[in-house]
């Protein structure tokens, strides 16, 4: 694709990338919610899912997207455990 051709619909501007995930971390909040989970926030969701990120690196959008939906709530609460421990957290 040459420099004058516009932008293919599907890119995403950095904007709209930080407040897909955004929306994203905030429905796997509200549906661990619904599991009896209320003290749980998008920004914990996406602390935890983007932990990993800091040694491997920011992956691809499908990747980020999948380890937010696929995040389950034993995940989250080990995540959360170890912080603790650590000192890390809270």
């Amino acid at each position: 694709m040459s420099e004058t051709e516009p932008k293919a619909e599907t890119e995403l501007g950095e904007e709209e990338l930080s407040r897909v995930v955004r929306e994203l971390c905030e429905t796997k909040a509200e549906e661990f919610h619904l599991l009896g989970y209320d003290q749980v926030t998008g920004p914990d969701v996406w602390e935890c899912v983007s932990d990993k990120y800091h040694k491997k690196g920011t992956p691809p959008l499908h990747a980020i997207v999948n380890d937010i939906l696929s995040l389950r709530v034993t995940q989250f609460m080990n995540f959360i455990t170890l912080n603790l421990y650590r000192g890390e957290r809270r």
